[in-house]
């Protein structure tokens, strides 16, 4: 008997997590459809992909973007349906005909689709870390209401799902395990002598050594930011403290997270760095697909090398945990106030240090919440980001 062919919106299909899904989806034309594509403001790339897939939507939260896209379209008498604004996001994730939405916009744009797809039911494939980030409590309460089925993607939650059992949400020591490990590459300086670290250029920050990732992302994995946001993501998934969860520096990126239990074992997950690998997991799970990427050469890589974080090369790690200790809004703080710095730092406008020193000065002055809805959560945000611009 042939299984139903899964329907998917991808949030932000023109990024490197959504160009990669749908590489994996593309493998597969007899198990997935794509529904829609979202974007911002990438009208070259969506074009390209709706001439190639002919999504029955295309969508553009930047409204001048999605005229652009309108006209595009109409000229090469395509028959998809281009929709405009933010609320077309939650409106193509929630539609009755989609099975599947990965949830891949960068930052805090992703948070309402993505809970949009959440309420409606969906199985979520969550890229978007800062949906857990800034709204944990209340996102892992609308999954269990919901009965939505949640897949991490990031590669260090995919990879301990993968070494957990199902029954994970239980609490860590109710089944037998005793930490979390998320490995860490090191980013482009990892090392790099301290003192010119002041002198970094955004240039050199977005070249990290093993994956490939959108100019935000590659500058949180510089700072180690991006592993502050995902420890706090894993204490969400996982049901988990932040002392429950040690990070751990592996140049390789070989293996991509670990778990270990009460009995001294410790299971990790390898691959190849390829992001290809976690999307074609949580697109077939409980089964298994190709997902294009070539075998794992262990010979060839030789040695796998592992040493511990360097908290004074990487204070934003510390900034994170200090946050989810914290709780409250105040890992939304961390996270508006994180974002604010690097854009400030992508146009040149606040050093590489000074990402750092600009979050903590909004944490030190921000007054926390308790995070009761997500229309707080959002005004939070904003607070936060004028915080943040006010000191820049």
């Amino acid at each position: 008997m042939a299984c139903q062919v899964k329907k998917i919106t991808v949030l932000g299909s023109t990024g490197s997590i959504g160009v990669s899904t749908l590489d994996v989806v593309a493998r597969h034309p007899d198990q997935f459809q794509i529904f829609a594509l979202t974007a911002n403001g990438n009208v070259e790339v969506m074009v390209q992909q709706v001439r190639a897939l002919s999504p029955r939507y295309a969508v553009m939260s930047d409204e001048h973007a999605a005229a652009q896209l309108r006209e595009r379209l109409k000229d090469i008498g395509s028959s998809t349906e281009v929709l405009g604004g933010e609320a077309a996001l939650a409106q193509v994730a929630e539609h009755t005909d989609v099975d599947y939405v990965m949830a891949a916009i960068v930052g805090a744009a992703g948070l309402l689709p993505t809970l949009a797809a959440v309420r409606a039911g969906k199985r979520i494939l969550l890229a978007n870390k800062e949906a857990l980030v800034m709204c944990g409590g209340l996102f892992m309460e609308a999954v269990q209401q919901s009965g939505a089925e949640l897949l991490p993607i990031d590669s260090e939650h995919n990879a301990i799902y993968q070494c957990l059992p199902a029954k994970h949400r239980q609490g860590l020591a109710s089944i037998g395990v005793r930490k979390l490990i998320l490995t860490a590459s090191g980013g482009p300086f990892r090392d790099k002598a301290l003192a010119e670290f002041e002198h970094i250029t955004p240039q050199q920050a977005c070249a990290h050594p093993n994956w490939s990732m959108g100019q935000k992302i590659s500058v949180d994995s510089a700072t180690m930011m991006n592993k502050g946001l995902e420890l706090i993501e894993a204490c969400w998934l996982f049901n988990c403290s932040h002392d429950q969860v040690d990070v751990l520096v592996h140049r390789q990126s070989v293996i991509h997270s670990m778990v270990e239990y009460t009995d001294g074992s410790v299971l990790a997950q390898m691959g190849n760095p390829d992001m290809r690998i976690p999307i074609a997991y949580g697109l077939s799970w409980p089964q298994r697909i190709d997902s294009g990427v070539s075998s794992l050469n262990l010979a060839e890589i030789a040695q796998l090398d592992f040493e511990p974080l360097d908290h004074a090369r990487f204070p934003c790690l510390s900034l994170a945990a200090s946050a989810i200790a914290a709780g409250g809004t105040v890992p939304v703080a961390l996270n508006a106030a994180n974002e604010v710095a690097v854009a400030a730092f992508l146009e040149e406008r606040l050093s590489y240090t000074g990402i750092y020193r600009l979050v903590d000065r909004v944490l030190q002055q921000y007054q926390q919440q308790a995070a009761t809805s997500v229309e707080l959560v959002m005004a939070e945000d904003q607070r936060a980001r004028q915080m943040a611009n006010s000191l820049l």
